[in-house]
């Protein structure tokens, strides 16, 4: 890899990062990585304990597993991995959907993810379908938690998920709950009444590059983790060379800098709440 900046964001340093994914990791072979800027080597001692090394100064990295993952933070932890509770769930499937590389800011990964705008024409057929186009007005606030959550999110997709039989109007919630961590809480098209969950754990490699890491939280009733896991990597498929040929790849924080409609309403608060935490790895500050 080449030599990349470092962060020097606190908020960043001090909260936890997905690395991996455990299913990658050999007990034969070291595994190399990189979070906000720094490489890291994770060797595997005996099944499994796992060390993550700082290759600049050789000193060990806060680590642990959850999930399915193995997670780093590079300085002192402030709070807890953020937690799932449908993770605790007996009736569901827990997945990784596997370790995506893609060449953007991380923080343009999440704030896609926010778009529902995009499913018509990025997820033809599949999320989205002509001549639904139309993003219908919903919510989104910030909690007292410090999270952004969007409510009474509607759109109407053709296949919503692999047991989908037909098309449907779908109701979403979206959670901001870290600034490179998103949740995702969708209609689950057997048991309308329950939502399916996708995390996305954006590991920022370095400001121009991210790794998304998707944990699926799906209902058990007519599927099995095979068919989750290749529908995610389906739709991220398609979502990859549209994140990549973003321009910039950083994400302009300042509110001039790209025109929001109605329908960014969410993206227009995640913005200003990464301002607000002073974050600036990946993104364009705003001008004073």
């Amino acid at each position: 890899m080449s030599k990349a900046a470092l962060c020097s964001d606190r908020v960043l340093l001090n909260d936890w990062h997905v690395v991996a994914d455990l299913t990658n990791l050999s007990s034969d072979e070291p595994f190399h990585t990189r979070l906000l800027g720094a490489d890291l080597t994770i060797h595997s001692r005996g099944r499994y304990d796992k060390e993550v090394v700082r290759n600049d100064t050789g000193t060990l990295v806060k680590s642990t597993k959850r999930y399915g993952f193995l997670w780093a933070c590079l300085g002192k932890p402030e709070r807890d991995i953020v937690f799932v509770p449908e993770a605790e769930e007996g009736d569901r499937h827990l997945v990784t959907g596997g370790s995506i590389a893609v060449r953007v800011s991380g923080l343009r990964a999440v704030e896609n993810f926010l778009d529902m705008g995009h499913f018509p024409f990025v997820h033809t057929g599949w999320l989205g379908d002509e001549p639904h186009t139309e993003v219908a007005p919903y919510k989104v606030e910030l909690t007292a938690a410090d999270e952004l959550v969007a409510t009474e999110c509607q759109f109407y997709q053709p296949v919503a998920s692999p047991t989908a039989k037909e098309g449907f109007i779908v109701d979403y919630v979206y959670k901001v709950i870290r600034p490179y961590t998103v949740a995702l809480y969708k209609s689950n098209p057997v048991q309308k009444h329950r939502l399916d969950v996708i995390t996305l754990f954006v590991q920022p490699v370095d400001e121009d590059n991210c790794v998304a890491h998707p944990f699926l939280c799906y209902l058990k009733e007519g599927i099995d983790e095979a068919g989750i896991r290749s529908f995610m990597q389906l739709i991220f498929a398609q979502d990859k060379p549209i994140l990549e040929n973003q321009v910039p790849k950083r994400l302009p924080l300042d509110p001039r800098a790209e025109t929001p409609i109605r329908a960014d309403a969410v993206a227009v608060l995640y913005r200003r709440w990464l301002r607000d935490k002073s974050v600036t790895y990946g993104a364009i500050p705003a001008r004073m």
